[in-house]
């Protein structure tokens, strides 16, 4: 894996994941830049891939992005460092959770964490980051897409994990949140399955705008992830019944991003601090500006400057 660090902000964020865990199986030494998770010791100057940082390399992925067929997205392997996640994959099992919809579903046979989960403390460290400021700016860089939110309660999201039996049918993800109302704009995907055998019928299928024809077939392997841009057309899904042996699950890790509609073009409300004291000419200019046609005070702006 290539030499990773994580910025100063990115590394204050996963900190206070470690820092405000309540789990006894996490220390972090004094006066280092680790965190210690069930015996396993833990840079934080490891755990993302560095090119992530380079503007050429965003650039590079922003252009294969835009390239890809049969719609937007992104495969990487190594974003982040793999022991990060063998340490989220036993989470599943240490902090086990249920699935609050309905689990008779014709469609999709998976099992999902519920919204706001107890997380443990590497999973916290994984969504801690990929929810980060810096997280969403590299991908609003990549996507061009801006004002990109990040959704922390893990709605829809989370820890995700088919067992043997398990598929979810071809399908386009949903348009808005049922919580929040946001538009959906993208999923990130992590996978954690080591020594994955093809045979298991387990790869994430991209289908074509036309349903007819599976595109391309992405396995699920550890360290790899998937960015795909949501629309019309998106199909994807692993459809075919798994064939685990027993003990085995297909299991990631999902997040996803949103915008919001209404805080395109001019906002209707206050966007800015409202004072209770406001100068006499500061009044006036506020008043002329409510009375004067958007296009109209646009074009003096202009002219003045």
């Amino acid at each position: 894996m290539p030499t990773c660090f994580v910025s100063p902000s990115a590394q204050r964020s996963a900190l206070g994941c470690a820092r405000h865990c309540r789990s006894a199986h996490v220390r972090r030494p004094a006066g280092t830049n680790h965190v210690e998770i069930r015996g396993t010791r833990l840079a934080f100057a490891e755990l993302v891939d560095a090119h992530l940082f380079d503007p050429a390399r965003r650039a590079a992925l922003g252009a294969e992005l835009r390239a890809a067929r049969p719609f937007e997205h992104l495969v990487a392997d190594g974003w982040f460092h793999p022991t990060l996640l063998r340490l989220v994959r036993e989470e599943f099992d240490l902090y086990p959770f249920r699935d609050e919809r309905d689990l008779n579903r014709g469609y999709e046979n998976t099992v999902r964490s519920p919204r706001n989960p107890v997380l443990g403390p590497a999973g916290q460290i994984y969504f801690g980051l990929v929810n980060s400021g810096w997280f969403v700016e590299l991908l609003a860089s990549i996507t061009q897409v801006p004002e990109l939110i990040a959704d922390t309660s893990l709605h829809n999201g989370g820890l995700h994990e088919s067992r043997r039996g398990g598929r979810f049918a071809v399908h386009r993800d949903f348009e808005l949140s049922g919580c929040t109302g946001l538009q959906n704009r993208m999923v990130l995907l992590t996978y954690l399955n080591e020594d994955w055998d093809p045979a298991w019928n387990g790869a994430l299928e991209l289908w074509d705008a036309d349903r007819s024809r599976c595109v391309r077939r992405i396995e699920p392997v550890l360290g790899r992830t998937v960015l795909m841009c949501n629309g019309a057309t998106h199909f994807h899904g692993h459809p075919a019944p798994l064939s685990l042996p027993e003990g085995r699950a297909r299991r990631s890790l999902a997040t996803y991003y949103y915008t919001n509609t209404a805080g395109t073009g001019r906002p209707r409300g206050h966007t800015s601090s409202v004072y209770l004291f406001v100068a006499r000419a500061d009044r006036l200019r506020m008043w002329a500006r409510q009375l004067t046609p958007p296009i109209v005070w646009d074009a003096l702006k202009r002219w003045l400057r």
